[in-house]
């Protein structure tokens, strides 16, 4: 399988690239040092070298939740302007094209999982962003696939694991959200996920709209964090003695989240027969793996 991957540094991005390396796919990966994905003119010559590759997979994003509340401009223009860029490209050389979205497209105001048909309404920039980057694909473009995600964590990049296990070497008290919910996901799990869809595309599979996918079970930052650091004490001295559980109105943040954005995965499973990973396994392995 021949793929071209646009954000291939990221932290989604690098574990799609190593997966298809054991796997013997060909894989062209390119990220912000060499396009500039929301410049039409960049993107449709960049495809024009690429126009016989089997799929195409967008793992580029904006996702400086707090930082999108005043850079918006960027924001908007990776997250809504350069998807349609690559939306149009991919119409302009008949190639499919999946696309990862998130779960702040929900305002979070749901006791229950959220499905792919609940209605969306994004609380911040960054999710009104993505949303909107997702409405101008399929105006674009008819055969892609969207992947809503959520809680992103991994060996590379910024997230939640690796902040929390800095904080706990460097301070004895730590204060976590205890009342947001939602299911951590781990970036080599989405990886799984994408190539999973991608063969299946390439095999003929026409099952193109949105689809959600989350790692199991779910869980509150406090409960996440605790278990970050039970594993990380296991590797290294840490300094924290105490973990507090905090409620978000005790935590202001510039840009509000959803308090439960749990998504319901259901229809992956039936349409590409995906199963449901526990992100207590991949977060063992990340563990092992970061530098600590």
């Amino acid at each position: 399988m021949k793929l071209l991957l646009i954000g291939n540094k990221g932290q989604v991005g690098r574990e799609v690239e190593q997966s298809t390396e054991t796997a013997g796919d060909l894989v062209y990966g390119f990220d912000i040092d060499a396009i500039d994905i929301t410049n039409r003119k960049e993107v449709f010559d960049l495809f024009s070298k690429f126009s016989s590759v089997d799929v195409v997979i967008n793992a580029a994003a904006y996702t400086a939740v707090d930082k999108a509340e005043t850079d918006k401009e960027l924001a908007y223009a990776v997250n809504r302007d350069a998807v349609e860029n690559l939306a149009l490209a991919c119409k302009e050389y008949d190639l499919p094209l999946i696309h990862i979205s998130t779960d702040y497209v929900f305002s979070g105001d749901k006791t229950s999982p959220y499905s792919e048909d609940d209605e969306v309404d994004p609380l911040g920039v960054y999710g009104k962003s993505k949303l909107q980057g997702e409405q101008l694909l399929f105006q674009s473009w008819d055969k892609a696939v969207v992947v809503r995600i959520s809680w992103v964590f991994g060996r590379y990049g910024n997230n939640f694991v690796k902040t929390i296990v800095r904080l706990a070497k460097e301070r004895e008290q730590l204060s976590v959200v205890r009342d947001q919910y939602g299911c951590p996901t781990p970036a080599a799990d989405i990886a799984r996920v994408l190539l999973h869809i991608a063969r299946k595309i390439e095999a003929g599979c026409d099952r193109w709209g949105i689809y959600h996918y989350c790692g199991a079970p779910v869980t509150n930052w406090y409960q996440f964090a605790r278990k970050i650091i039970d594993l990380a004490s296991e590797r290294v001295g840490l300094k924290i003695k105490q973990l507090n559980a905090i409620t978000a109105a005790e935590y202001p943040t510039p840009a509000q989240r959803p308090m439960n954005s749990v998504l319901q995965v259901d229809k992956i499973c039936h349409d590409y027969g995906i199963e449901q990973h526990d992100w207590m396994d991949y977060l063992k392995n990340v563990i092992a793996e970061i530098d600590l």
